[in-house]
């Protein structure tokens, strides 16, 4: 039977680690976590069974693993630290027979985004970055729509434009929307975008470094590797609606509690077909995943044992062959979820009425 693995890694130290070791989380301070996480060995934390194509009836298993370094951690040592964790956890995929191999969270974000990593193993890598862009684009759509935004007569801004789900979610939106608003760290690297992205584009690109900058749009889709809230409620205009890729999320808590005028979705949420359980509670509720694992799981149905998603820079013809492979086998996209909870329904009648 064809088989896949799936790097986790403790995004929220004490809450994550519960999840394995509640007492250890119980007793530990997040100091303490944060730095056993550097000498903690990769485990396997489950394993997957059934997952069936709906289009080919073909089975495959796969297990999720844990790299053990904190988020906080794995952006604080050097990349060359990191990737000694992530080829170590790698390198149990390979020894429990997996055919492909999916890096989650900030294993895929760390130093070059994939590549030093597929060179060291056996078995191919994916980040499954190129689903979780295609899914999170198609929430940020189907919320506009929800509250009746037109996106072709809509200001768009994309928060991570340089990063690689930041980019991609710019290329799909670029001929969809009136204008387009890059955010980024970087102005070079941002100035290169929008050279990349005007001849897709509907209508003007403009960068900025400028988190401000916004709040002149009505729809906004935020994908950076902060690790802490970027976006707050002085930065979104009343009516606007925002789909937070980010995890930990970019969006703070407070735009939540205070701006019941705007609309925050989660973004790379997608269904599993059939009945499937992962095996392991990583938060979400049951029968949804994200799209990097869904990305990797596809891949295995779809029998394409190759490194897919790997680098900084997402093919966007890419990212429609896997939105199609995983289509076809039975994915679909999650309802709109916020918080990892559906999205209430007077919380969209409430953004929708500024737009009536």
């Amino acid at each position: 039977m064809d088989s896949f693995a799936f790097i986790l890694h403790p995004l929220d130290p004490k809450a994550d680690v519960a999840r394995k070791y509640p007492t250890l989380a119980r007793i530990l301070p997040v100091g303490m976590i944060h730095f056993l996480s550097l000498y903690w060995p990769p485990l396997v934390l489950a394993h997957v069974r059934g997952v069936r194509s709906e289009a080919t009836g073909k089975e495959v298993e796969g297990w999720l693993l844990a790299c053990p370094l904190t988020a906080r951690r794995m952006l604080q040592v050097p990349p060359q630290v990191a990737y000694r964790k992530i080829i170590q956890t790698g390198r149990l995929a390979e020894r429990l027979g997996a055919r492909i191999l999916g890096l989650g969270a900030y294993t895929s974000v760390v130093g070059d985004g994939g590549l030093t990593v597929a060179q060291a193993l056996q078995i191919p890598v994916t980040t499954g970055d190129s689903y979780t862009a295609a899914l999170s684009v198609q929430a940020l759509l189907e919320a506009a729509a929800q509250v009746g935004i037109v996106p072709e007569r809509a200001t768009a801004a994309v928060v991570g434009a340089t990063g690689a789900i930041g980019g991609a979610c710019a290329g799909l939106l670029a001929p969809r929307v009136r204008r387009l608003i890059l955010v980024g760290r970087r102005a070079e690297v941002l100035r290169e975008a929008r050279q990349r992205l005007s001849a897709l584009a509907a209508g003007p690109v403009e960068v900025t470094t400028d988190t401000a900058e916004v709040r002149a749009a009505d729809l906004i889709l935020t994908a950076t590797s902060a690790g802490r809230p970027i976006l707050f409620p002085e930065h979104l205009k009343p009516g606007a609606v925002v789909c937070d890729v980010a995890r930990p999320r970019d969006v703070s808590p407070r735009v939540h509690q205070e701006r019941d005028d705007v609309l925050v979705v989660d973004g790379g949420l997608v269904e599993l077909p059939g009945r499937v359980s992962l095996g392991f509670n990583y938060g979400l509720p049951p029968g949804l995943t994200f799209g990097c694992i869904a990305e990797t799981i596809a891949l295995a149905l779809e029998g394409r044992f190759e490194d897919y998603t790997v680098g900084k820079m997402l093919d966007l013809a890419r990212v429609q062959e896997i939105e199609e492979i995983a289509t076809r086998h039975g994915f679909r996209p999650a309802p709109l979820h916020s918080l990892d909870r559906p999205v209430p329904l007077e919380r969209i009648q409430a953004v929708r009425a500024r737009w009536a």
